[in-house]
C-alpha cells in the first residue's frame, strides 16, 4: 500500500518512524523542536518524543555537528539538521577532519553513525547564503557517504538507510522540492539502498545523468526529445557517494552519449567526476564528448529572474541533447 505525499511529509516521516523504532535516534538543530524547524520538517516531532530527543540547539553548526558525533561514540544514531546546506561550511571540520576519519583512525572499532540533512539548492530567490549546492566538497572526502533524493519515497527510503548506515551520511534534501513534489511513498519499513541509480526513463540515443530537483526538468527536456524520435535514457543517481557506477557504464554502452546536469557549479562538480570516470573506462563505447549542464561558476543572485537565467532548465538542457544527438 501507497499514497501521496510530499517530499517534506516523506522526510518527517522516515524521521518518526525511526525515532519509534530506535530509542537511539534522535534529532537536532536550531529550532527543530517546538517550531518544528524553519521548514516545518519536524513538526510535531518535539510533542511526541520529548525535547531531549528533539534538541534545539545554540546557532552553531560545528556544535551541532560536534554534539552529533559525541553521541554517536556513545551507542546514539544522531540526525543533526543544518537549517540551510549553505551553512554547514561552519561544521565543515567537524564532519571531514572528525567524523568522516573516526572509523579509520580507531582501526575499524568505532563507527560514526550520525546523519547531517542539509536542505539545498537554489530557484527560491534566497540569495547568497540560502541557495548553494556544497555536495561536492562532502563527495570528495574518503569516510563520508552522501545521497540526495529527487522523489518523495527516496526522500523516506534513503532518509531511512542513512540513519541505520554505520557511516556518517550527509544528506542532501533539496528547498525547492519540499512541497512541490509529491508522489507515492510505501506504507511500511521501505529503504532505499544507498549507493544503487534509478532509471527515471528508458532510451537507448542518449544517457542524461542527474540527481535532485534536476531530475524533473531532465525529465520534460527528455519528453520533448522523445517527440523528436531521440530516445534519452534518464538516470537519477540517488547516490552521489558511492555513485552507481554499474548503472552508469551499462546506460553508456546502450547509448554511446552522455550528458550530465546537476545544479551545482561547474568546476569540479559531481559531473567533473563522473565525466572523468565514463572517459576512463568507457572510452570505447563514446561516440560524442561527455557533456555537462550545470550552473555556471558564479555565486546565486538574489534576483528570481537572474537565478532562473543561472539555474539548468528544460529549455538548456534540451539544447544541449540536440546538439550531442546531433554529433
Amino acid at each position: 500500500m501507497s499514497r501521496e505525499i510530499t517530499y517534506l511529509e516523506a522526510i518527517r516521516e522516515a524521521l518518526a518512524e525511526e525515532m519509534r523504532r530506535d530509542s537511539k535516534v534522535f534529532v537536532l538543530g536550531e529550532d527543530v523542536g517546538p517550531y518544528g524547524g524553519a521548514f516545518g520538517v519536524t513538526a510535531g516531532l518535539a510533542e511526541e518524543f520529548g525535547e531531549m530527543r528533539c534538541l534545539d540547539t545554540p546557532i552553531s553548526e560545528s556544535a551541532i555537528v560536534g554534539v552529533a558525533i559525541g553521541a554517536s561514540l556513545r551507542g546514539y544514531r544522531p540526525v543533526a539538521e543544518m537549517q540551510f546546506a549553505d551553512f554547514i561550511s561552519c561544521g565543515f571540520d567537524q564532519i571531514v577532519n572528525q567524523a568522516a576519519t573516526h572509523y579509520y583512525r580507531t582501526g575499524g572499532r568505532v563507527p560514526v553513525p550520525i546523519v547531517v540533512r542539509a536542505p539545498s539548492g537554489g530557484n527560491v530567490s534566497g540569495g547568497l547564503y540560502h541557495s548553494q549546492n556544497p555536495e561536492s566538497w562532502f563527495v570528495h572526502r574518503p569516510g563520508l557517504k552522501v545521497v540526495a533524493p529527487s522523489t518523495p519515497w527516496d526522500a523516506k527510503g534513503l532518509l531511512k538507510a542513512a540513519i541505520r548506515d554505520p557511516n556518517p551520511v550527509v544528506y542532501f534534501e533539496h528547498k525547492y522540492l519540499y512541497r512541490r513534489a509529491k508522489g507515492p511513498v510505501p506504507e511500511g519499513d521501505e529503504i532505499v539502498p544507498i549507493g544503487e541509480a534509478a532509471f527515471r526513463r528508458e532510451g537507448a540515443d542518449i544517457t542524461l545523468i542527474t540527481y535532485g530537483a534536476m531530475v524533473l526538468a531532465s525529465l520534460e527536456a527528455a519528453d520533448r526529445l522523445s517527440k523528436e524520435g531521440l530516445g534519452v535514457e534518464v538516470i537519477d543517481l540517488r547516490s552521489l557517494m558511492p555513485w552507481d557506477k554499474a548503472a552508469v557504464f551499462r546506460s553508456v554502452e546502450k547509448t554511446s552519449r552522455v550528458l550530465i546536469v546537476h545544479e551545482d557549479v561547474k568546476t569540479l562538480g559531481v559531473g567533473a567526476e563522473l565525466s572523468a570516470a565514463i572517459t576512463e573506462e568507457r572510452f570505447e563505447w563514446l561516440d560524442a564528448p561527455v557533456t555537462r549542464v550545470t550552473y555556471p561558476d558564479t555565486h546565486c543572485p538574489f534576483s528570481l529572474p537572474l537565478e532562473r537565467f543561472n539555474l539548468p532548465n528544460a529549455d538548456s538542457i534540451t539544447s544541449a541533447l540536440r546538439t550531442l544527438a546531433a554529433y
